[in-house]
């Protein structure tokens, strides 16, 4: 028999992005019950918060007095940086039946690390922009990589978030700034050829595709006036929600091909149609604290670990209709 203890919202409080109070409401919606929400952080290696197996799976936060059977587990908003510190307790979660959508270790690896989501794409057939993995380069090899990309890239952290530290370089000089940029702060970097993602009034745009499983629930175009800033909203790109037929279904199929090429069952994936279709990356937290987030991606997710769960009390299971 399934437990029928609360549901449990898991997220890092240091975030400021709002998705937990997303969640949070998606929950009282479907389940007329409040969550429980709790701080990954007492779960990252040298927390205090336990994940306890030798009975029905419990967790502790002793110094909150917390101890929770949860019937199923949302985690999200977690800092690609502090992923790692996460690995344990997943594993854990993972071996302890409870129902948890999206929070494989791996894929979160495959999706955090771009090392590793340029040779899952490769591997996976997905279209991507060319791009060289660089570990603290001398001067030279950085220029050969740059001369081998056409002298017209993007620079990136391996591990980065909301578009920071990410530089356009046409010229060796800018090359070289971003280049003693990552070396002071020990950081490996990737070189991307420009995708040359212009819309017709020269400006830089492509699109979030949101995508659960072989779904797209929502699709949002980003778009960038400087043509040197990246197309990300943090960054001072605009974006704009638009219809789910907005883009050729042929779009649609390759983002739910990239977000399944790194073992992801949900993921936000940002893509252009230039060259015929290019996947940039694959987002395991899409921000939820957005226009239309609510209904046409926090309850579908919630949704998902439900029909997981088999939760007793799911009377609602139509009754819940997110607009596209």
């Amino acid at each position: 028999m399934r437990n029928t203890g609360p549901i449990v919202v898991l997220t890092d409080h240091s975030s400021t992005e709002g998705s937990s109070a997303v969640l949070a409401r998606a929950v009282e919606l479907v389940t007329d019950a409040a969550p429980l929400v709790l701080d990954a952080r007492h779960f990252y290696d040298g927390g205090e918060g336990v994940l306890r197996v030798d009975g029905p799976p419990t967790l502790t936060v002793p110094s909150e007095h917390i101890e929770v059977q949860p019937s199923a587990l949302v985690v999200y908003e977690i800092p690609p940086i502090d992923r790692h510190r996460f690995t344990r307790f997943q594993a854990a979660v993972a071996d302890s039946g409870i129902p948890c959508l999206g929070a494989d270790a791996q894929a979160w690896r495959n999706a955090t690390d771009k090392r590793r989501t340029v040779e899952r794409f490769r591997a996976g057939g997905i279209p991507q922009e060319e791009s060289l993995v660089l570990d603290d380069p001398t001067p030279s090899a950085a220029a050969a990589a740059f001369e081998r990309l056409g002298r017209d890239v993007w620079t990136r952290p391996v591990i980065g978030f909301g578009g920071r530290d990410v530089f356009h370089a046409t010229t060796e000089a800018q090359l070289h700034a971003a280049r003693e940029l990552y070396r002071k702060t020990g950081t490996s970097w990737l070189l991307t050829r420009d995708a040359q993602n212009f819309d017709e009034r020269g400006r830089r745009h492509q699109y979030r595709v949101v995508v659960l499983g072989r779904r797209v629930l929502r699709v949002c175009e980003h778009v960038q006036a400087d043509p040197d800033a990246p197309c990300n909203e943090a960054q001072g790109a605009v974006s704009t929600v638009l219809p789910l037929n907005a883009l050729p279904r042929r779009l649609h199929e390759l983002a739910i091909r990239a977000t399944a090429s790194v073992g992801l069952p949900f993921g936000g994936v940002d893509l252009v149609p230039e060259s015929g279709g290019v996947v940039f990356e694959v987002n395991v937290h899409p921000v939820l604290d957005v226009p239309q987030g609510f209904e046409t991606v926090a309850v579908p997710f919630l949704l998902a670990h439900l029909s997981e769960a088999d939760a007793p009390y799911l009377r609602r299971s139509t009754a819940v209709h997110p607009q596209h």
